[in-house]
């Protein structure tokens, strides 16, 4: 069976939280825990006119890519709620085309 991930652009991450709370509406998790949280990233300047500044969505151990929903024939719940579209839910190997033609993504493999 071949391996499905989720590609994450942070670059274009604006820090809204949706894929958090839909996450935890989705598992029932409680307060303070999370299927996928956004980190901040900076400000800190790099340059004279350059600066460190990004959101980047963590999936952690209790991710799964929504097993429950993909078996159903919908995205995981982050991917289908993010609301800069900067999430992609496919094949690995479709994936990993896609990260070695830009900077600023990481690809999560549970």
């Amino acid at each position: 069976m071949a391996a499905l991930g989720l590609l994450i652009d942070y670059e274009y991450c604006t820090g809204c939280h949706s894929c958090e709370v839909a996450c935890q509406m989705e598992h029932g998790l409680p307060v303070g825990q999370y299927g996928i949280k956004v980190a901040e990233v900076g400000p800190w300047q790099i340059h004279a006119d350059k600066w460190q500044f990004a959101y980047v969505p963590i999936p952690t151990e209790q991710c799964n890519l929504c097993g429950e929903r993909v078996a159903k024939g919908k995205l995981p719940s982050c991917v289908h709620h993010c609301q800069a579209s900067v999430m992609k839910y496919g094949l690995v190997t479709d994936l990993a085309k896609e990260l070695e033609a830009k900077r600023q993504m990481v690809l999560f493999v549970p």
